[in-house]
């Protein structure tokens, strides 16, 4: 293996001029007076090999560059900026730069970390091994720089349910340039993005069309931002958005539903909205409110219900956005009818009566039930569902009662009669014997057995015979 020899007089002349050199210039002439006495003693490159790698940091943060050899014959290993100017020797740093520091010297590896990393630190970085000839190979560090400001604004602050605003969200100086991603809740929406590059900085800024309802009230919209730098970078305004009332009757008495006369009504209005409605009026279609009801706030108060007050009533609220009403529909019923109890008694003609009189009293009863308006237009469904199915099961269960009151009894009366007639049957069935003929058995003739006979015709008058 060949070497490079350099004469002895350059090295002393090289020194000595070192030596005498003002002392800012003293400091490249005993490099260079190191770099020539290293030269002397390099020997040719033959199978040495240079290994480095790219290096991609975050702005502020620690890039560490290294310089390997593999096949190392203890060849000078150095390192070089973007500038050339050597950053390394060895284990020497002739570079004024203290964010340099050394991690890892040997015969084979140059290892430098290098601190709070700036934009301006990009570049190419430069490793050289000392050979004949001399070997050289650089690593790149990209720095990323994350965004330096996020901002999202809306068009307005307050809006009304359908109308269609704007919203910006802005990603200022970031190296590359920032991805932009909307959401609406959970949801993902799409916007437009502009990027403005600025100082090999890039600022984007995306434009998102939004038409918002009652249901986006208080709904937050989020800008996030996808960036190599950066992880969960993100921004949110939360959304007005007003909307006219929503308006509600709500039944609060008679809580089954079944209005009939004589009762009372009462029912709330439930209005909500933003803003918040002030004002619930009650009015009544086609007609006046009774002059017996009574409004309070939101309430509406009717008592002793009667046919009259037959209608529909009606809850309208208002705000600044809109005006909304809801209607409820009043059918006032009979009274309920009261049903007597059935009583038992033992005579077939009593048993008629109460027959008579229970379908008199119950057919009317069932009559008028079949006579019930629509539920769906009059009544709450649930409410009248109910009572119809409560009357109906109990006029049934009446019913029932009275006509196994009135077979029990008949039942009943036929057993006895049957016992009776059984009784007497038995006691008048078989031959009956009388004592008329006692003594004239023997006698000769039919007027001697007459005159023979017991008591003769003197006795006749007192034997009589009853029957009963």
């Amino acid at each position: 293996m060949a070497s490079a020899v350099l004469p002895s007089g350059s090295l002393c002349a090289a020194a000595a001029a070192a030596a005498a050199a003002p002392p800012g210039l003293r400091l490249r002439l005993r490099l260079l007076l190191l770099l020539l006495s290293a030269a002397a003693l390099i020997p040719t490159g033959d199978g040495q090999n240079l290994i480095t790698e790219d290096v991609t940091v975050v702005e502020g943060e620690v890039a560490t560059i290294s310089c390997r050899v593999k096949n190392s014959d203890d060849s000078v290993i150095q390192l070089l900026n973007p500038n050339r100017q050597t950053i390394y020797f060895r284990d020497f740093r002739p570079l004024k730069d203290s964010r340099f520091q050394l991690v890892n010297f040997s015969n084979s590896e140059l290892r430098v970390s290098l601190t709070n990393v700036s934009i301006s630190d990009e570049g190419r970085y430069f490793c050289q091994l000392y050979t004949d000839p001399p070997q050289e190979i650089y690593t790149t560090i990209t720095v990323l720089v994350p965004p330096r400001n996020l901002m999202i604004d809306i068009q307005k602050d307050t809006a009304v349910e359908g109308e269609e605003i704007e919203v910006n969200c802005t990603a200022m100086a970031s190296k590359p340039a920032t991805t932009i991603r909307w959401f609406k809740g959970n949801k993902e929406l799409t916007g437009k993005s502009e990027v403005e590059e600025w100082s090999d900085m890039y600022t984007v800024t995306s434009q998102l069309m939004l038409t918002v309802g009652k249901e986006d009230d208080g709904v937050p919209v989020i800008c996030l931002v996808d960036h190599p730098a950066v992880k969960d970078m993100q921004t949110q305004r939360y959304l007005e958005v007003q909307y006219k009332p929503q308006v509600h009757i709500q039944l609060t008495y008679p809580p089954q539903g079944l209005t009939r006369e004589g009762d009372t009504l009462e029912l709330t209005c439930e209005a909500i909205g933003k803003p918040q409605p002030v004002m619930v009026n009650w009015v009544r279609l086609d007609d006046d409110l009774p002059q017996h009801a009574v409004v309070s706030g939101s309430n509406l108060l009717i008592n002793n219900l009667n046919k009259t007050d037959n209608g529909t009533y009606r809850c309208e609220a208002s705000n600044v956005v809109g005006t909304a009403h809801s209607d409820y529909t009043l059918y006032v019923y009979d009274p309920p009818t009261t049903i007597p109890p059935p009583t038992t008694t033992t005579t077939t003609t009593t048993i008629l009566t109460i027959i008579t009189d229970t379908t008199a009293t119950t057919e009317p009863a069932v009559h008028g039930l079949t006579q019930l308006p629509n539920s769906a237009e009059e009544l709450d469904s649930e409410d009248l569902s109910d009572s119809r199915a409560g009357e109906d099961n109990s006029i049934r269960a009446v019913d029932h009662a009275v006509i196994g009151g009135v077979v029990a009894v008949v039942v009943f009366a036929m057993l006895c009669l049957l016992i009776i007639l059984g009784r007497y049957f038995a006691r008048h069935k078989g031959t009956y014997f009388t004592h008329e003929a006692k003594g004239a058995d023997d006698a000769a003739d039919a007027d001697t057995a007459i005159i023979n006979a017991e008591g003769g015709q003197n006795n006749s008058e007192e034997k009589k015979e009853y029957f009963i």
